[in-house]
């Protein structure tokens, strides 16, 4: 990454021109035959990639002067240390179309575990708000993520400049810096807007610094740390069931039905496990335990990305189709839901351009332990070391009640951190712990803010889903998805999610009349 202009001058804008534009369609490319990563994060970002080039195809006919301008900010690498100024680039998106007026609020769209692009201050809210109020919108990369990577690589050294902590830094130098560089009315309110883990570092921005940010709408925001999220797989067998999204108990019964017979073909060897992993893209020769532990934690991505990301564009499969794949014909065949879920691999592989469904767990381990950044952007290492040293959310399903296999288990999670950074179980532990009462879980104790969940999304037990007093809304949507609220509104979206999306724009009017009346309270 090489932005002469922003090192020297310590920020930049630039209009964004069309070749900046093929950034989501060269990762398409890069994918096919690419190395190890976790289908669950691939999926998420297949899905916003597409959104980001629909947002392509409508804006590459529009006047350049519609279109959002990229900016680099110099960011302190350890804002901790007074002594120490080395510096990275932090990558900014700017959409000031609707913006009306130099009072006006400023929506700040936060970056997760993945690049930002244009997209994010274009389509979906934040942007779809801002016309109503003639609100600034701006996008911020996490640091570590997409470009936004400091000189020096990712190696376990540099990654100790990564965590929320260190993000919220850069929310607050972001804050007061572009306030100057875009003439921003100290009295203007700025509102944080983020999905998933961004909606936590949102809602707790707010939390952390209630005199810089005036207000947050946390989507998806999984704001409590836990080292064995076994409620992920509880929620997935419910939403299976859920007639509402195309589920019944007769899918949630094929779908184990399919997994037993993945483990008995497994158990059998030889012959019957050499087709297995032929017809279920494994590219690892499953002799090995920890290897059928890794064919077995993809598939239950397959079905967990289903339910995760139900109903959006860009999903490969989503409940309805699943549940019509695994039971086929209905003739009550243990063959007929392992066929499905077979044709179930096969679409996501497609949609993904993938070859390979799962690697051996070597293959994993030695490229999570790559420090050079990857081209594709995804930052599994990074994201890795995040889980590993603040939040956990490792998924199982060792309760036997859950319909899939108990494999990968909690050690083999536990594992990784050990073998690509050498964290042991205990210091893992440790630093969930530490994270929850740094923030304060799932009472966090901000003001302020709202909290908005599907209710079929299984990260929503983890975030806040009650109301924790009069400053403190939650909105939890019947069928909704993984953040499905922050995307761009469709004709196909369910009554329950349009109806959420109002809820939203109301709460913001009166939060926003609130610091029309009282100007003190919207900036400083």
């Amino acid at each position: 990454m090489e932005e002469p202009s922003a090192l020297h001058r310590g920020l930049d804008i630039m209009a964004v021109g069309p070749a900046l534009w093929l950034g989501p369609l060269l990762l398409f490319s890069l994918w096919e035959g690419s190395a190890p990563v976790s289908l669950l994060r691939r999926l998420g970002e297949h899905i916003r990639q597409l959104q980001e080039s629909s947002v392509l195809g409508l804006s590459l006919s529009q006047e350049a002067a519609t279109l959002p301008k990229e900016g680099w900010l110099a960011q302190l690498l350890d804002p901790f240390n007074t002594s120490d100024r080395r510096s990275f680039l932090q990558r900014y998106w700017v959409n000031d179309q609707h913006w009306a007026s130099q009072n006006g609020p400023v929506f700040l769209h936060l970056g997760g575990e993945g690049s930002l692009g244009p997209g994010a201050v274009m389509r979906g809210h934040p942007a779809a708000l801002a016309p109503a109020w003639g609100a600034l919108v701006i996008g911020l990369e996490h640091r570590f993520y997409g470009l936004s990577v400091p000189a020096g690589g990712l190696d376990r050294a540099q990654l100790r400049f990564l965590s929320s902590r260190h993000a919220l830094a850069d929310v607050v130098s972001a804050r007061l810096t572009l306030s100057r560089l875009l003439n921003v009315s100290s009295s203007s309110p700025w509102v944080c807007f983020g999905g998933s883990y961004a909606g936590s570092l949102a809602a707790w921005a707010r939390l952390k610094f209630p005199h810089l940010i005036f207000a947050a709408v946390a989507s998806s925001a999984p704001v409590r740390a836990v080292l064995d999220f076994s409620v992920y797989n509880e929620v997935v067998s419910r939403s299976l069931t859920s007639a509402a999204i195309g589920g019944s108990w007769e899918c949630r019964a094929a779908a184990s039905t399919a997994f037993a017979e993945v483990e008995r073909r497994l158990r059998a060897g030889g012959a019957a496990r050499a087709a297995l992993r032929a017809e279920l893209g494994a590219c690892a020769s499953l002799g090995r335990a920890e290897d059928q532990a890794e064919l077995l934690g993809a598939l239950q991505a397959v079905v967990g990305g289903a339910v995760q990301y139900d109903g959006q564009a860009g999903t490969p499969l989503n409940v309805r189709q699943l549940c019509g794949l695994l039971q086929g014909g209905g003739n009550g065949s243990r063959l007929m839901p392992y066929g499905g879920l077979r044709q179930a691999v096969q679409v996501v592989l497609h949609r993904l351009g993938q070859r390979c469904l799962s690697y051996s767990r070597a293959e994993t381990v030695a490229q999570l332990r790559v420090t050079e950044p990857q081209m594709s952007g995804v930052g599994d290492r990074q994201w890795l070391y995040q889980t590993c040293t603040e939040f956990g959310f490792y998924v199982t399903c060792e309760d036997p009640k859950c319909p899939f296999s108990q494999l990968p288990a909690l050690p083999s999670h536990l594992e990784l951190c050990e073998q690509v950074f050498g964290l042991s179980t205990s210091s893992v532990a440790q630093a969930v712990a530490q994270t929850n009462s740094y923030y304060g879980g799932q009472s966090p104790g901000a003001t302020q803010v709202l909290f908005v969940n599907g209710d079929a999304d299984p990260w929503h037990v983890l975030s806040v889903t009650q109301a924790l007093g009069p400053s403190v809304s939650a909105l939890l949507i019947p069928g909704a998805s993984h953040c499905m609220d922050m995307a761009p509104e469709r004709p196909s979206d369910s009554p329950s999610l349009r109806l959420g999306r109002q809820s939203i724009f109301q709460q913001l009017h009166t939060w926003l009349r609130l610091a029309k009346e009282s100007p003190s309270r919207g900036g400083v």
